[in-house]
């Protein structure tokens, strides 16, 4: 964390503050792990904090220190209103950009807080008095960790801060395989480890709590895999009724596009899931190599994230929606070819 960004954070944390964090729309293992870790910390701190969240997260994520605690604005707005428009200082953690938070963005676009980032995505908005972002961390729990690192302030680490860290750095790294996890990463896992995560509990928790339903629509999401040889690209489609018919649960297609990915010389993977509550096509990207999903999303599908892993959407059906990305495909042929 740069100097300037460290001074600003240390004067608005001097005294005692009321402080909300919160975390983007449909929260993952790293927004909620790097948010309740920073909870926890700035907790011991001194100050009093509430994490909130603007809507529900995933069963399989609902074991974690302190997500009792957490606040649902879609589920409870009025208090989550009242929550913001006393507060003194908000954090905003694995999210750059005030458009990532759903129904949540008029009341924080309308506070009078201080906002501090602490993101790992790229192109940031400037919306933070301090922002504390770095696009080449492994995911934004890491960046909590060298956060209180920058404050030195790691004796007051415990079991639940470092607990919640692992998690989302666990989740957003696919158990420290994806190319952001540096030499670094392990060091801070190993401390948390120290500090009391137990790694193996933490992966059963999340990984292993497949319902028979989930695993029967894995089955489906895999006889819908399309290979398309010619540009490396495989995708899936899952529709509103296979959904439905599976009893589908918020979280139930986390890391399903990675099966397409890890299909032999596969370097680009999309899977579409439709949605006809909110009327889009949700849209998960992945690749190997430069090929950079980030700006393919960006470019045509109102989304971003990282090089090899972002998120976007359609408004258009489902087929309409393959229909577009297949006639799009050959303006990245070369690039898709030269990833090979």
């Amino acid at each position: 964390m740069e100097k300037e960004t460290l001074d600003r954070v240390q004067q608005l944390l001097a005294t005692p503050q009321k402080v909300i964090i919160v975390g983007h729309k449909n929260p993952d293992g790293d927004a909620i792990g790097s948010c309740l870790g920073l909870s926890f910390f700035l907790s011991e701190m001194g100050h009093d904090c509430k994490v909130v969240m603007p809507n529900d997260f995933p069963e399989f994520l609902k074991w974690m220190p302190g997500n009792e605690a957490i606040h649902i604005f879609d589920k409870d707005t009025e208090q989550c209103e009242k929550l913001i428009e006393e507060t003194d200082l908000i954090f905003t953690l694995d999210f750059n950009s005030l458009d990532r938070v759903g129904n949540l963005q008029p009341s924080l676009e309308a506070s009078t807080a201080k906002f501090v980032m602490i993101d790992h995505h790229q192109a940031p908005a400037d919306y933070a008095t301090a922002m504390y972002s770095d696009v080449q961390m492994s995911s934004t729990a890491e960046m909590v960790y060298h956060f209180i690192a920058s404050l030195q302030k790691l004796d007051l680490l415990s079991e639940p801060i470092a607990t919640n860290l692992y998690t989302g750095i666990m989740t957003d790294t696919g158990s420290f395989r994806f190319p952001a996890t540096s030499p670094t990463t392990h060091r801070v896992i190993a401390h948390l480890m120290e500090v009391g995560a137990n790694g193996a509990a933490i992966h059963q928790n999340i990984y292993d709590t497949n319902t028979p339903d989930r695993l029967k629509l894995l089955g489906v999401a895999l006889k819908n895999l399309t290979i398309l040889t010619e540009y490396n690209t495989a995708y899936i489609t899952m529709s509103q009724q296979e959904l439905d018919d599976h009893n589908f649960k918020k979280g139930d297609t986390e890391g399903f596009v990675n099966y397409a990915l890890s299909v032999l010389g596969i370097k680009f993977a999309v899977i579409f899931i439709e949605n006809r509550q909110d009327a889009i096509v949700k849209i998960s990207f992945r690749s190997k190599g430069a090929f950079s999903v980030n700006e393919f999303a960006r470019s045509h599908y109102n989304g971003g994230g990282h090089t090899n892993a972002a998120g976007g959407r359609s408004d258009k059906s489902l087929e309409d929606t393959v229909t577009e990305f297949i006639s799009i495909l050959p303006l990245y042929k070369n690039a898709l070819n030269a990833h090979a």
